[in-house]
């Protein structure tokens, strides 16, 4: 049976709405959190003050610019469907080929633009708006500063205990027709090529799983239920499962009782506490478990002393995968960095996800396709 098949247009359509939302929402998250990083709390309170509504400001020179983490979950993303591809060959190893594709965005962050001579860097690797220095995390930085790898037996810095490993990991959640338990296992290997710690290793595999289950269309409470339920066979989750306990915890005591802006500030920043990335995770799940929208869930996700581009990134991931594109703030999107490369790219994904064996087999591809996502590492 054909992709083609499986897939009905209503739902491919469904699909492509709720993979542009998971990316455009990571970058938006990004973006709104960027301007806020190394402020204290007089700073923060006059960007975005008690209760407001966050907005768009300035930051590496622009209003709507995004960070490394954006450009991480890129090419993920871009990981992703180049490992696709690349299964025509025989070779079948997901982790190889996001390990390329992180090592083509530390490139980005020392060459002065796209090199043309290597065809085999494909599409994504050539826009040029890529090639900036956005505060890259020290340990992805060195964590593929060289060719070999990180796997779960000898991981890079086996200390480094981040978020940037579960900022990236959203693409990992829109592989819907993986099984829950191979989404997570690809997002803790991948972990490991810059961040060995396995809290670390963890938040990344909950928040994929987070994606996961909001794409396929279940309430965030049930994503959180089963996720949690994953972990729990998982050595070292203890930090992680609590972690969202507490946020569920503070979700339904909202519920009960409905607060304002103001005090929603008050319990994120309690939930972000020392900025571990599993705090950052918690903070994420709650501002979007309450938002009675959008622009207030990533509102209250960045209004926070802690990692706001991380926390800002993670909520966005979460309400674009639950309710698709057209949910986030248009006046947001017409300012937001690489909007046209990002929609380009959830396209490409969504288009290889459902149609892959339409655009490429082992006998034969579009020679477009194989332009743009060459087999070639």
């Amino acid at each position: 049976m054909s992709e083609a098949t499986v897939w009905g247009r209503a739902e491919q359509q469904d699909y492509r709405s709720r993979v542009r939302g998971a990316l455009l929402g990571t970058a938006l998250g990004d973006a709104l959190g960027a301007p806020l990083a190394g402020l204290d709390e007089e700073g923060l309170r006059p960007a975005h003050g008690p209760g407001g509504t966050a907005d768009l400001l300035p930051a590496h020179g622009r209003r709507g610019a995004v960070t490394s983490v954006t450009q991480l979950a890129l090419f993920s993303a871009d990981g992703l469907i180049r490992a696709q591809v690349r299964r025509d060959t025989g070779a079948w190893h997901p982790p190889t080929d996001l390990h390329a594709a992180y090592r083509r965005w530390a490139a980005t962050q020392r060459d002065w633009g796209p090199d043309e001579r290597r065809a085999e860097d494909g599409w994504l690797a050539r826009q040029e708006w890529l090639y900036a220095r956005r505060a890259p995390d020290r340990d992805c930085l060195t964590g593929l500063g060289d060719a070999t790898p990180g796997t779960l037996d000898q991981p890079k810095n086996p200390k480094a205990r981040g978020a940037a490993p579960a900022t990236r990991s959203a693409p990992f959640g829109l592989l819907v027709g993986w099984d829950p338990a191979l989404v997570l296992q690809l997002a803790v290997e991948c972990a490991a090529q810059t961040h060995g710690h396995p809290v670390s290793g963890l938040v990344a595999g909950a928040h994929a799983l987070l994606v996961h289950g909001v794409a396929r269309g279940a309430p965030l409470e049930q994503a959180v239920t089963e996720t949690t339920a994953l972990l729990a066979g998982r050595p070292g989750h203890e930090p992680v499962t609590a972690a969202l306990a507490r946020a569920l915890t503070a979700a339904a005591q909202a519920a009960e009782r409905p607060v304002g802006p103001a005090q929603a500030d008050v319990r994120i920043a309690e939930l972000v506490g020392a900025s571990g990335p599993e705090d950052c995770l918690a903070a994420a799940v709650y501002a979007a478990r309450v938002a009675t929208d959008v622009r207030a869930g990533l509102s209250c996700a960045v209004r926070h002393l802690g990692d706001s581009s991380a926390v800002g990134a993670l909520c966005g991931a979460l309400l674009g995968a639950a309710h698709g594109e057209t949910a986030l703030p248009p006046g947001w999107l017409a300012e937001l960095e690489g909007r046209a490369t990002i929609l380009e790219l959830a396209d490409d994904f969504a288009m290889e996800m459902t149609q892959g064996a339409s655009l490429h087999s082992p006998v034969a591809a579009a020679p477009g396709w194989l332009s743009r996502y060459p087999r070639e590492l």
